[in-house]
């Protein structure tokens, strides 16, 4: 008997005949995201497994896991011989053992236990339930467990595999499920340090999209530390998205360039353009297909959609905006959950909070954005801020 965990994976199953390209990408990434840990993986029709691991860091594992998009569940099992003519004795040593462990661990008044057995192995001559009621005797008989089929405080799973062996488990814990990340090409995610991009960054690696994210600074009228802030956002989202390198731009020469000769009113949009200009010369740098942002349609001035409009007119790529009919509760509670939350409330600020206007154009008209902007020098601000990037 040993320990194992077994992967199971979701939407992957809907792929037809192009299910083995997305199965080899999620193997890759479930390798790649258990490298710090010793460990054997196996695969055997839809399942995989993961065993020759230190069980003191069996917990990090499965915290691990799932963070793997692609993953639908998990549960960690015995793993025993299945040996039918023998009578079971193996499972039933190891339903025993775990009868007895939860017996011992339960605080419930008059407990109850359900047994549910799969059996893929077809040259076992007993059906399932008559499995099941045979291996239930065990627990009967070394617990004050009692049964109930249909609201049980416990549910012994037994999965007997074709391979000659047979797995035990009570629990299932879901993963993050979705789609293993790479198999949706690549994008440029906006990361801005507040709490929308980073979760916006979640929901398109669930889509299976791989990311680079970019920054744009305003030194001194950012600190160090809001960058700092905005690497550690990607630190946190990076076990979802399978690494994220982090581009630096310096901003603070464009934003006192629209604060000096463009109309007050139309500059949060005209700051945006160039946001949207220079994402695209980096993403295309990378052979990126998108740009995406945690734009919600109507959450502030910027995010109507005129000046959505406005903003993506010169953006060379599309843009993707995975939180566009969220409110901010809703994104608020994902950030909670997904570990961004408190990093990005901390109170630095970052370059869209400074110089801002006392009235900002709500419905920006795009001719008159374009004319306001002719008074800069649009190609030499980009390019002069491509080259001084910094990477992380």
């Amino acid at each position: 008997m040993d320990r194992v965990i077994i992967i199971r994976y979701g939407e992957i199953f809907l792929k037809g005949k192009n299910k083995s390209y997305f199965e080899s990408l999620l193997i890759n990434n479930i390798k790649h995201a258990l490298k710090p840990f010793k460990h054997e993986f196996s695969r055997s029709q839809a399942r995989y497994t993961v065993s020759g691991y230190d069980v003191d860091f069996e917990g990090d594992i499965v915290d691990t896991l799932k963070k793997v998009f692609g993953i639908h569940s998990l549960s960690v099992a015995d793993r025993v011989e299945t040996d039918f003519e023998g009578g079971f004795p193996l499972v039933k040593e190891s339903i025993k053992a775990l009868a007895i462990r939860l017996s011992e661990e339960n605080t419930i008044e008059n407990p109850t236990f359900r047994m549910t057995v799969k059996r893929a192995d077809k040259h076992i001559p007993m059906a399932s339930f008559e499995i099941a009621a045979e291996l239930a005797d065990t627990v009967l008989k070394n617990t004050s467990f009692t049964v109930d089929l249909t609201k049980s405080d416990y549910d012994i799973k037994v999965d007997i595999r074709e391979n000659g062996v047979s797995y035990i488990y009570t629990d299932v814990i879901y993963g993050a499920g979705g789609l293993p990340v790479g198999c949706s090409s690549k994008g440029m995610l906006l990361l801005s340090g507040g709490i929308d991009s980073p979760v916006a960054g979640y929901m398109m690696a669930k889509r299976g999209m791989k990311q680079l994210a970019v920054h744009f600074a305003s030194p001194p009228y950012t600190s160090e530390r809001a960058t700092q802030k905005v690497v550690e956002l990607r630190d946190i989202i990076s076990p979802y998205t399978s690494e994220m390198p982090l581009y630096v731009v310096p901003f603070t020469d464009i934003q006192l360039a629209i604060h000096e000769k463009c109309p007050a009113e139309f500059m949060i949009t005209i700051m945006r353009r160039f946001m949207m200009r220079i994402a695209t010369v980096l993403a295309k740098k990378e052979g990126c297909t998108a740009i995406i942002t945690g734009e919600s349609l109507g959450q502030v001035a910027s995010q109507t959609v005129e000046s959505m409009t406005s903003t993506e007119s010169c953006a060379g790529l599309p843009i993707f905006r995975p939180l566009i009919a969220f409110d901010k509760e809703e994104t608020m509670a994902l950030a909670q959950r997904i570990g961004t939350y408190e990093t990005s409330i901390q109170p630095f600020e970052d370059c869209c909070t400074i110089f801002l206007p006392k009235n900002p154009a709500i419905h920006p008209n795009l001719k008159k954005v374009e004319e306001a902007e002719q008074k800069l020098d649009i190609d030499r601000l980009v390019a002069e801020a491509v080259e001084n990037v910094k990477k992380f």
